[in-house]
């Protein structure tokens, strides 16, 4: 336990996160602390739900055909542990009409699969607007793990200068808080979004998309993301995380050549 704080605090992670359901368990742990109550989400997942990860690497794979002729097609992303291993991979699914006049506001459903095939996570996102302008309908994704158990939100929140969300669960309660910097062009360095508590005093996390180069940023729209958390979070909220990393995909680094 002590190893475990203190690869916390190197990482400037508070080590008093509350665990992962026990996989010999069917419901999550309970806290004997009132506050923590907000981090345990009330439905469990499978068992063999994400592993105690603390680094989870999305890959979105590079779509030649697309990029050949200036299309948008279907995203596809590889997730991987930290050793590079492809544990899960998720496929867009939506229509044609919708990629070509919607473009990256686009409704969807990403469906995620383990190596099995077998589909754990499914990512709803309606078409919703992205604008300082319009604040009562901001983007939102719906996250089911398993498929048909609504398990949590991510929802934006209006902000005049910074790009901010909130993971809620089922019950639509805030229980963190996404903090996205000013500007998210990313073109020469990584880009943070910081996962912090409610009141923004802490943060537990972060989502970063890693610059890839100059050439691969312009010249293709396949982005790599990180999702940095401590081991022991709540394998509910690393799912809305996972669901969060492709919203940000959608928002904010979803270009092409054809694009600029």
């Amino acid at each position: 336990m002590a190893s475990k704080d203190a690869q916390n605090q190197r990482r400037g992670l508070p080590s008093f996160l509350p665990g992962a359901p026990d996989p010999d368990q069917s419901l999550p742990a309970s806290s004997s602390n009132p506050g923590n109550q907000a981090w345990q989400l009330s439905l469990p997942l499978p068992s063999s739900f994400l592993p105690t990860l603390d680094l989870i690497i999305i890959h979105q794979q590079v779509e030649l055909l697309g990029m050949i002729l200036g299309t948008e097609t279907s995203n596809k992303y590889e997730i991987k542990n930290s050793l590079g291993q492809r544990i899960y991979f998720a496929v867009e699914e939506s229509i044609c009409f919708n990629r070509t006049f919607c473009s990256t506001l686009r409704s969807c459903t990403l469906r995620i699969t383990d190596n099995s095939g077998r589909e754990v996570i499914t990512v709803n996102r309606p078409l919703r607007c992205n604008s300082c302008w319009c604040p009562c309908y901001l983007q939102e994704l719906e996250i089911q793990a398993p498929p048909g158990t609504i398990v949590a939100y991510v929802a934006q929140k209006w902000d005049p200068f910074l790009p901010k969300f909130t993971i809620q669960n089922a019950n639509k309660e805030d229980i963190l808080k996404i903090v996205g910097p000013c500007a998210t062009c990313g073109c020469f360095g990584d880009v943070d979004f910081e996962v912090k508590t409610i009141n923004e005093k802490l943060t537990i996390g972060k989502i970063s998309k890693y610059w890839s180069g100059f050439v691969n940023d312009v010249f293709t729209n396949a982005d790599n993301f990180g999702i940095h958390v401590p081991a022991d979070l709540d394998v509910t909220v690393k799912a809305a995380m996972i669901g969060a990393c492709f919203l940000f995909d959608f928002m904010f680094f979803e270009h092409s050549l054809a694009g600029l």
